[in-house]
């Protein structure tokens, strides 16, 4: 006689479990690559809300300057059509400073010049002193380099400046070179 075979039942147990695990797996896949996607999509839409909010951010900076700009203008030219010397703000003051400094950038300023109003007329004398500086910025002082250049002026050091307007900043530069063989 024969024993009866247990495979085929245990092939009718083991089948519907096997086929349960496998979609299990992919229904997880498939779920996890839903969910990938829609956090995908949950990011852009995030970062072209940021980038909307950072482009309306700058239009409107750009529209405020703009009109404060405007508004500036509006009062130069009312203030010009009516000859007056106050605008509404306060004047800037600008000045130009000779200094001489070291390779290791120690050194001193030599010559002060302002106030200025202007800005472009510091810079232009500044330009002008080192043009007349040019090619003996170096030799001037041994081991200095002597330079012009605009800056601000600090009306707390006013008794330090010479007025621009009283002298040419290019006579008080030469002057200032016939002295600057005194040691320091």
């Amino acid at each position: 006689m024969s024993t009866p075979r247990r495979f085929p039942s245990v092939l009718a147990t083991l089948g519907p479990a096997v086929l349960a695990i496998i979609a299990t797996l992919l229904g997880a896949i498939v779920s996890g690559r839903f969910q990938e996607r829609a956090a995908e999509r949950s990011v852009r839409v995030s970062h072209g809300e940021s980038i909307r909010r950072d482009r309306l951010e700058a239009v409107t900076a750009l529209a405020c300057a703009a009109s404060d700009h405007r508004r500036a203008l509006w009062m130069r030219g009312d203030a010009v059509l009516k000859n007056t010397d106050d605008v509404g703000m306060k004047p800037a003051h600008y000045a130009v400073h000779v200094e001489a400094r070291r390779k290791d950038n120690t050194g001193r300023i030599l010559l002060r010049l302002g106030p200025y109003t202007q800005t472009w007329l510091a810079s232009r004398d500044a330009e002008r002193l080192n043009t007349l500086l040019e090619g003996r910025a170096t030799t001037v002082m041994p081991g200095y380099t002597v330079t012009a250049k605009d800056t601000a002026f600090h009306v707390s050091d006013h008794a330090s400046y010479s007025d621009p307007h009283e002298a040419d900043a290019c006579e008080l530069l030469a002057a200032l070179l016939k002295d600057v063989s005194a040691p320091w």
